[in-house]
Parts: structure tokens; sequence; C-alpha cells
């Protein structure tokens, strides 16, 4: 082939294939142009692409190519088409929901609101794994568990091996592992599982081309599913700084959920649209699984499924925080462990501080990613000036994620509240519309206050400046 075209090369005119790649270059770059313009991202994010791709296109290009994408269009829109198979007395009424909130969710292409369940809220790392374990030993027909990092430590030791013997036993064991997060652990460690007759998908590898979509796209959503009507959700991953039997000094502070009722069954249908999409598969077989023992009442509770990232044509998690913020009449309390907010979501809460709403945000002292706490020293300023209250976190890394408005609604899952969970990343989030359950979790963000301290104001200086403008610059990409 190459000395084909090397005869073909040396008939055409000097100089031809170099404008001819040029040509196909500049074709490309404006292909791409016009998709970038067509998604919706942060201003500066897409002013970053575009910068790149047109005056550097060589290295732009590539680099989009593999990491620029925000959106699976064909994935949003097969995806779209699978809801899962509930009752009609599980559907809310308006009266029982933060009604501005639900609508806003469903209309950008989240589930409706859901009741009948029963919610207990998990604090500790050493309560998760217990439940976790229990879970997994008294799951008659299928184990379903997506994570983000599942660690080469002796809780995912257990954890693999707990699977392993559950597989053997007969139960439908699938582990959806990210590709990257679990980089270091998705092959040999894991093969006890795949032994034992249990699966185990990998999440769009990072190796070029390999996968269907961006490298840049990574799957952190942290659920497991028993039965298709039990199900874990939370900021834990897999490993020994978030969950464990016995209680280590370096263990983050996290919070989780156990949800039994027809919100597991909507989790599960999250579950069968990644795994199908990993595993080519067509959703019924997992769904056979998932949705067996069909929507059992189990409780009081009315929740709210989101499932947002590239395979959701919208954005419903970064519209109903939107909508809880803009709707907060008293109390905006949020936990997060790195605060990167795009203009709107720090404009509402900086309006809202002015307005006389109480906003309290609560972070970190010394995050695992020094370079988002640079990053986020511009915003949590901006909103202090106007009136907001910041708290930081002091005995170690916080990684929980909560956001309580006037004890109406709340949002706990995985998303942070950072760009990359907003925009970028695949996310799961619940919505409580239950004022018990709303009251629980800012009772729990109280608690976590009392181990929180305002930040002592820091010299600025030149060096720091520069630093924090850096950060803030790179802060659409961290």
């Amino acid at each position: 082939m190459t000395t084909v075209l090397h005869k073909i090369g040396s008939f055409l005119p000097g100089g031809f294939l170099a404008h001819l790649s040029a040509i196909v270059g500049f074709l490309l770059a404006l292909f791409l142009v016009a998709r970038l313009m067509s998604e919706r991202r942060a201003p500066a994010n897409t002013f970053a692409w575009l910068l790149g791709i047109v005056f550097i296109p060589w290295l732009g290009v590539p680099l989009y190519l593999l990491f620029g994408g925000r959106k699976l269009r064909r994935l949003a829109k097969d995806k779209s088409a699978l809801r899962p198979i509930l009752p009609p007395m599980c559907a809310l009424a308006a009266e029982h929901v933060c009604e501005p909130v639900a609508r806003t969710v469903e209309a950008a292409g989240g589930y409706a609101p859901v009741g009948g369940n029963r919610v207990r809220f998990i604090l500790t790392g050493e309560e998760e794994f217990a439940e976790l374990e229990r879970q997994i030993l008294s799951a008659k027909r299928s184990i379903h568990i997506t994570t983000f990092i599942l660690g080469r430590d002796a809780t995912g030791r257990q954890i693999v091996e707990l699977l392993a013997r559950r597989a053997r036993e007969g139960v439908k064991v699938r582990l959806l592992l990210d590709a990257l997060g679990c980089f270091l652990s998705s092959r040999g460690f894991v093969e006890p599982i795949r032994r034992a007759g249990g699966e185990v998908g990998r999440f769009m590898p990072v190796m070029p081309f390999a996968s269907r979509g961006s490298a840049n796209l990574r799957n952190h959503r942290k659920m497991s599913i028993f039965d298709g009507s039990r199900a874990l959700v939370g900021g834990r991953n897999i490993a020994r700084e978030y969950m464990g039997p016995v209680p280590y000094a370096k263990r983050w502070r996290d919070f989780g959920a156990l949800i039994e009722g027809p919100g597991a069954v909507v989790l599960g249908e999250v579950f069968t649209e990644d795994w199908s999409y990993v595993m080519r598969r067509p959703p019924e077989e997992t769904r056979a699984d998932a949705q067996a023992g069909g929507a059992p009442s189990m409780g009081s509770c009315g929740l709210q499924v989101v499932a947002s990232g590239p395979d959701v044509p919208g954005d419903p998690l970064y519209e109903g925080i939107v909508a809880m913020i803009q709707n907060a009449e008293r109390n905006i309390w949020i936990v997060t462990p790195y605060f990167i907010p795009d203009e709107v979501i720090l404009r509402s809460l900086i309006v809202k501080a002015r307005a006389g709403c109480a906003v309290t945000l609560v972070v970190p002292a010394h995050s695992n990613h020094p370079v988002t706490d640079f990053a986020r020293r511009n915003f949590t300023r901006e909103l202090t000036r106007a009136g907001g209250r910041l708290l930081q976190y002091n005995p170690g890394m916080l990684h929980a994620k909560a956001i309580v408005i006037d004890d109406r609604v709340a949002l706990v899952g995985s998303p942070n509240c950072d760009l990359r969970s907003l925009f970028v990343n695949f996310e799961i989030g619940i919505f409580i519309h239950s004022e018990p359950e709303v009251v629980a979790i800012r009772a729990w963000i109280a608690e976590l206050m009392l181990d929180c301290s305002p930040p002592v104001p820091a010299k600025r200086h030149l060096l720091s400046d520069v630093a924090e403008d850096l950060c803030r610059l790179l802060a659409p990409l961290l």
C-alpha cells in the first residue's frame, strides 16, 4: 500500500498533498467548531476549546476528539426510550413535592417523582460497608453495582470475594467499573467474580478511540441495587478511604442512603441503561432481573431519581439545582468537597444571600485536590462578600455531597458542586421531597458543622494571586 501511495504521489503536483491535508484539516476544524457551539457549555470552556481548535488545530483537534465531547447524542436518544415499569400508585401528586424543582427536573429529562419509599441515611464508612455486605449476602436474584473507584485494598478485596461467592451460589452479579477510576482494579483483581460466573463491565476505556465516546466522559455514579427493590446511593466508592469493616484514621467523611421501594426500581433502570451500553446487549435481560420483584410500597418518602450526564439529552441535575436555589425563601445549605460553580449558580447564590436568605457553604479545609482549593477561593470570596457563610471542615477530607433548601427539598448522591459533575460526568442524584427526610439531612449538616470553622483570612500576595487566577482559568477542565 505504501508503494502504491508513493507512486501516486510521484504523479501529483508538488505540495498537492500538503494542500489537501490543509483543506481536510480546515473542514474538520469547521465541523468541530459547529459541534462545539451547539453544545451547552460554560462560556470559558467553550472559548478555551475554540481557541485551541482554530489557532492550534494540530493540537486542538485531536485533543477535542479525545477529551472534548460533552454529550453522546445517539446514546441519549436511545436511552430516552428506556423507562422503568412502575404501578400508577407510585406517582406523587403535586402537593407532595416541591413542584418548581420536580417539574424543572422532569422537563429537563429526569424521571418523575415516585412515592412509597423508605429511606435511611448512612453516616459512617463502617456503617455503609456493613450495609453493603448485608445486602450482598441477602440478595436472592440480582446484585448490580456501579462504582467509580474499586480499591486494591482490604475493602475492595473483601467485596470482590463476597460477590464471587454470591455468583457461585447462582445470584446474577454484575459489576460496572469506570475504566479510569478503576484502572488498576478492573482486570485481574476482579477475575474471581468472572470465574464464579459473575460479569464485570469496564465503562469507556481510556485508550484513544477504544470507546464510543470521549475519554473525558467518566462514570462517577455510585449505586448498588439488590433484587431491584433496595439500593445504596451516595458519595462513597468501594475503597478503604470511603468505607471498611473497622475504623480507619484517614477515612473521609461522607454521606449515603439506603432506599427501599419504587426509587430503587428507577435506580435499577439507570444501571440497566449503563450496562446495556457498555456490554452492547439489549436491556431486557438485565431489566428482567432488576424489576422482577416489582415496586412494592415500603414507606412514605417521595423522591426523584436524576441520572445526569452525556447520556441525557438535557441537564436535569444542573437545572434542578438552579431551581432549588432560585426557589429558596429562608435557607440554603450546601455541602460539597469541591466548589467550582458556573456563573448562573454563583450569581443565584449571591442574589439570594443579598436578599436575606441564609446561605451556608460547607467545604473541606484542605481537599485531596489542592488545585480545586485554589480554584474555589475567588468563588467563595464573592459569596461571603454578598453575605453568605463559608465553613471549613477541619478533621480531614470531607467528601459528602448534599443541598438542602428550606426544609422542603434536598439533593444527595454522587454529584459535586463543580463544572465536571454538573456538565461532564455521568452522575446520579436523588431529590428528596418529604419533610422528615429533608429535616434529617439538615440535622446531619448541623452536626457536621460542629467540626467546622470559618476560614482564617490569609494574606494575599502576588504568588498566591497568580496561582488562584491560573487555577480558576483551569476550573472548566477540573
